[in-house]
């Protein structure tokens, strides 16, 4: 994990964005994942970009993984999911994504939008404690990934947490070749 100072997450909600504190806090006992797994270190908040944060921190692109919001529209509805890809990766939007949200077409939700629908800092948006009715697809190299560094919920932090407890979240779905390689 590079050079991050972690320590578990339910220790230092302070670094976290209240949904996901709260998502933290709720964790269930049953979990796949035990609590203590799953970790959260500072970073400087003008770092958190996964560029300047993997170069800053040592971190590799293969460790760190994206939380993406899309966007589409059925029958004047619009559908939300959380797309969860390894930095090396796309999410493939308007292939993948745009079928399993069964859209015409789909897009990155736009950052206002995103931002004040999570509760979460744009650039730090994580797939733990998002709405209940959003979707979370993982790309399964994410879950094939021993540890990943992912988003905190602001910008200030990164959690850190097996790869295989994403893909364990609530409403999480592993999808094959959700990415393509950059």
């Amino acid at each position: 994990m590079g050079t991050l100072k972690t320590e578990p997450a339910r220790t230092r909600l302070d670094l976290l964005a209240p949904p996901v504190a709260a998502a933290v806090q709720a964790w269930p006992g049953e979990a796949p994942v035990d609590m203590d797994d799953v970790l959260v270190a500072p970073i400087d908040a003008d770092l958190a970009d996964t560029a300047a944060f993997c170069e800053a921190y040592e971190v590799g692109l293969e460790e760190s993984a994206n939380c993406v919001v899309v966007a589409g529209k059925r029958g004047g509805e619009t559908r939300y999911a959380a797309c969860v890809v390894l930095a090396t990766t796309r999410a493939d939007v308007n292939g993948v994504v745009r079928k399993l949200l069964d859209v015409r077409k789909a897009s990155f939700a736009p950052m206002a939008e995103a931002v004040e629908l999570s509760g979460m800092e744009y650039g730090g948006i994580t797939p733990i404690g998002l709405p209940a009715d959003w979707p979370i697809l993982v790309d399964s190299r994410v879950i094939a990934t021993p540890h990943v560094i992912i988003g905190s919920g602001v910008r200030h932090s990164k959690i850190a947490l097996p790869g295989p407890a994403l893909g364990a979240l609530p409403g999480a779905r592993v999808v094959e070749d959700l990415a393509r390689p950059v």
